[in-house]
């Protein structure tokens, strides 16, 4: 496992403060606010940490709030609304200066044998035919702002190999499908739970951007205003995130300043081991010159 990975883990892990109420140190990407899959995953952990492990988390759904701030610590509070007989539901709400900045509803269930279906994996070349987003970076360094630059082309925690190659510094209008393998940069412990919380984490990349792809813009861009303003994830099953995925992107929606994307996420056996879906502000700024 690679330093940057296990860094990751451990911002994961949390610290339990009192009952029911954790704390979690914060990551700077470079971005103007916290990295919004940082909060999805570290709620998530929170939440399975108040479940008796025979129950796996299978859905959460969260509203994104204010902005965080990269520079200080996030308290997670989890509220036990309910343990029934297969499944289990939390409330978990993440606050920074005493106001909430995310809030989520996660559902844990046993296993249980049921119908089973899903659809195919698409038909995509695999991971070993693609450079790496940081390999990719390093190639347009002198594109980059400054302020993004060092983390930019530095070592990932999270690998990620775009399919689907789009210049974030130029951008042109294309469809608004996009798909990327990710895998975490290291070998991880067999622990179903952190697989879940980094898939959490991982899934809040990529995702918004791919419903901007039609109208030729980025986040890179001083006129556009874009941040997230919910998630969901649905996990299918117990998954590897050192092992790669793929992850297929489109937008079927965008309107009202406000773009809608939807993933699905495969293992390299074709199986569809979880589901996403975000809303996200993408503004044209009236106050950018």
């Amino acid at each position: 496992m690679t330093q940057v990975l296990k860094n990751l883990v451990s911002l994961l892990s949390l610290e339990a403060i009192e009952e029911d109420l954790y704390r979690g140190s914060s990551q700077d990407l470079g971005f103007r606010q916290l990295f919004g899959g940082q909060v999805l995953g570290q709620c998530v952990s929170a939440a399975s940490r108040t479940v008796e492990a025979s129950r796996h988390v299978h859905s959460m759904h969260g509203y994104f709030l204010r902005p965080g701030d990269a520079s200080l610590p996030v308290v997670y509070q989890v509220d036990r609304i309910r343990d029934g007989g297969s499944f289990s539901t939390r409330r978990v709400t993440a606050i920074q200066k005493g106001k909430p900045i995310f809030s989520c509803a996660a559902s844990f269930q046993y296993d249980e044998e049921g119908f089973h279906h899903q659809l195919p994996m698409p038909d995509v070349p695999g991971p070993e035919n693609f450079k790496s987003e940081t390999e990719l970076a390093r190639l347009i360094a002198p594109m980059i702002p400054e302020r993004l630059r060092e983390r930019a082309v530095s070592d990932k925690p999270i690998e990620i190999r775009p399919v689907t190659l789009i210049n974030p510094f130029a951008p042109k209008a294309c469809d608004p499908v996009k798909y990327v393998w990710f895998r975490a940069d290291g070998e991880l412990p067999d622990d179903p739970q952190l697989h879940k919380y980094l898939l959490a984490y991982a899934s809040d990349f990529n995702l918004l951007t791919t419903s901007m792809q039609p109208h030729g813009v980025s986040v890179f861009q001083k006129f556009m205003q874009v941040a997230s303003l919910d998630h969901a994830l649905w996990f299918h099953g117990n998954l590897r995130m050192d092992d790669w995925l793929l992850y297929a992107m489109d937008s079927p929606w965008a309107g009202n300043a406000r773009g809608f994307s939807r993933a699905s996420i495969f293992n390299r056996a074709g199986q569809l081991v979880a589901s996403v879906a975000q809303e996200g502000l993408t503004r044209l700024r009236e106050d950018w010159k």
